[in-house]
């Protein structure tokens, strides 16, 4: 924890909906209650209203939860405004208020066991992403969804074909057809947009020399992730994700199969799976471990998780040296700081 954290003694939590703020400030033990509208207005209304109650920047810790474009506005124009914010992963509010025994649930009580929780555990600080990384992850997530339409039509193509009900086989074909145009375009505007920004493209080429990532992966990690610096290390990449070992085992009745977490980012996660199983095939240092995780008895889907895993080590590894992939640059003594 930093210093500046550490003079807190007073924690705002914000429960986001999609039109209105409910805000609670736990000051002494109290709870003071707010709701502001989820807009500019209502940013400049909650600003002016902590400052009226002598909240300043310096003394406060406003926590959200991770809900989407709905908190990520919020909490954009709070940082413009000086805030420190802290936006937390919904799993980790829904663990705090069980462990807490909450038993009712309203946009205003969120508010107040947000405030609990930011008191409790002191969340990390959020920083921004530069416009940069958030321009590629809307252009990353329109590419997504041109993709899933295509897939979806395809489908539909596919089952007309087999019912032989052909009446509509024209206008599917045409929507297909402009969809594949489409996600071409989509795709050579986020090359360019990566290669337009020094910091993007440095970072990309960095992880597209990795055997197994192609440009489509590259811009998810990069899109998804951020600022791959921002993490400490390939371990707590790795937790953001939810690639890390999850084990279950509790004295001599309870031993589960280790497996992936899963408690991350899941799109991210996804698009790592493919990239997984190519670089068990074509990359080096992925096939020497892949070979010793199934001397281990691994199964194969967890070969593939623990796949994922060092491979979201490698990314960490060449994007925080730098220096692009090399086979022959030994892993060992990154592997034993990461914990793989």
């Amino acid at each position: 924890m930093n210093q500046a954290m550490q003079v807190i003694a007073t924690f705002v939590g914000i429960d986001v909906s999609k039109r209105k703020l409910d805000i609670a400030v736990l000051l002494n033990g109290k709870i003071k209650s707010k709701v502001v509208a989820n807009d500019p207005s209502g940013f400049a209304q909650l600003d002016n209203w902590l400052r009226e109650r002598n909240i300043s920047h310096h003394n406060a810790h406003l926590c959200l939860e991770a809900t989407g474009p709905y908190s990520e506005q919020a909490a954009l124009a709070l940082v413009s405004y000086g805030w420190i914010i802290s936006v937390v992963n919904p799993a980790r509010i829904k663990g705090f208020a069980q462990s807490d025994l909450v038993r009712n649930k309203t946009d205003r009580a969120d508010a107040a066991l947000l405030a609990r929780f930011c008191a409790a555990m002191r969340p990390s600080v959020w920083t921004p992403p530069s416009p940069a990384y958030r321009q590629l992850r809307a252009m990353v997530e329109r590419l997504q969804a041109l993709k899933d339409m295509h897939q979806q039509e395809a489908n539909r193509l596919e089952a007309h074909h087999a019912s032989g009900e052909i009446t509509v086989l024209p206008n599917i074909e045409s929507h297909i057809a402009w969809l594949a145009k489409e996600i071409a375009e989509l795709q050579r505007a986020i090359n360019d947009h990566i290669d337009g920004h020094p910091e993007l493209k440095q970072d990309a080429e960095l992880i597209a020399s990795i055997p197994g990532i192609g440009e489509v992966t590259v811009a998810k990690v990069l899109a998804y992730a951020g600022d791959i610096r921002r993490f400490a290390n390939g371990k707590a990449l790795a937790a953001f994700i939810g690639v890390s070992p999850r084990q279950r085992q509790s004295g001599s009745s309870v031993k589960g199969r280790t497996m992936i977490s899963r408690t991350g980012h899941a799109d991210l996660r996804k698009a790592l799976y493919m990239p997984g199983m190519v670089a068990l095939r074509h990359n080096t240092v992925l096939q020497a471990f892949g070979e010793r995780m199934k001397a281990n008895g691994l199964v194969p889907k967890a070969v593939i998780g623990a796949a994922m895993r060092k491979l979201v080590h490698i990314i960490y590894g060449v994007v925080k040296s730098g220096r692009p992939f090399d086979a022959n640059f030994s892993h060992n003594r990154l592997a034993f700081q990461d914990g793989i």
